[in-house]
């Protein structure tokens, strides 16, 4: 979970009779379609490992339709803008709260990248490993290890994502990025081979309800915020802006790659929150 805190969390709002009702029926159904995924994926996984390796020509699209259709199970809008890139190479990313993951599943068969940690959660760990995320350790001595690993599942052709900014925010601004995992693209291997696509996700809220409403940072858990997106009567939607991807033999380091992505997404988070303005 998210250990910034700009501003004061706040609390959680107070479930209605109508709110419990909603909680069981669509937490019934996203867990029904979530687990029912990841059973139907572990038994295609088991026919495709062996056949494809490190290849997954069939499983990501299972990955994808779950999350597509959870976003129908909660009611939320789901609207995406732009290309993808057709590229190899990684997509970035601000972040705003577990949901993202869904988001970014739902349009694009990607892979994310998280800290090891992550691996051992109950839950969120199983499907994160089932659905092939690549696991780093925060550690410098690691670099080069992951290095290699990036070069492998990119040189694959696998879309790797990760979230520059490091935590979970509020979901109105964007963060500045941490340069640390752009530096693994300048390593001879890859600078000239792949891109990098700056993506911005940005959560509207419920008709009503606070601009932060799918926010989660701070000291907010994991089960409140899920009961509170459950609950609400009515639901905003998420709108995905996929910037033209860069070329990272075109920057002269990490830095400079970093700078232009963050841009690019900080740009077209605020024009996303521009347009709904009175």
């Amino acid at each position: 979970m998210s250990t910034w805190n700009d501003e004061q969390t706040p609390d959680a709002p107070r479930i209605t009779a109508l709110g419990w009702v909603l909680v069981g029926v669509r937490g019934l159904a996203l867990g029904l379609l979530v687990f029912g995924g990841l059973l139907v994926l572990l038994l295609i996984r088991l026919a495709e490992r062996p056949v494809f390796g490190l290849h997954r020509p069939v499983t990501p699209f299972i990955t994808q339709f779950v999350c597509r259709n959870a976003f129908r199970i909660l009611g939320m809008g789901f609207e995406t803008r732009g290309k993808l890139m057709a590229e190899r190479g990684a997509v970035v990313a601000n972040h705003t709260s577990w949901l993202d993951i869904f988001a970014l599943n739902a349009r694009k068969r990607i892979y994310f990248v998280s800290k090891a940690e992550v691996a051992n959660w109950p839950g969120i760990g199983w499907l994160a490993r089932a659905t092939g995320t690549v696991f780093i350790k925060r550690d410098a001595r690691e670099a080069r290890n992951q290095t290699v690993l990036f070069q492998q599942r990119l040189m694959a052709g696998h879309k790797l994502l990760f979230f520059p900014e490091g935590t979970s925010t509020d979901g109105l601004r964007v963060l500045p990025f941490k340069t640390t995992l752009f530096a693994a693209f300048f390593h001879p291997t890859l600078r000239d081979e792949i891109s990098v696509q700056p993506v911005s996700v940005v959560f509207l809220p419920p008709k009503g309800c606070d601009r932060n409403f799918y926010g989660w940072w701070g000291d907010m858990d994991f089960a409140s915020h899920l009961l509170q997106t459950l609950a609400s009567p009515r639901q905003g939607r998420v709108v995905l802006a996929y910037h033209p991807a860069l070329k990272v033999a075109d920057f002269a380091d990490r830095k400079a790659l970093a700078a232009a992505c963050e841009g690019a997404v900080r740009q077209g988070h605020e024009a996303i929150w521009a347009e709904r303005q009175p």
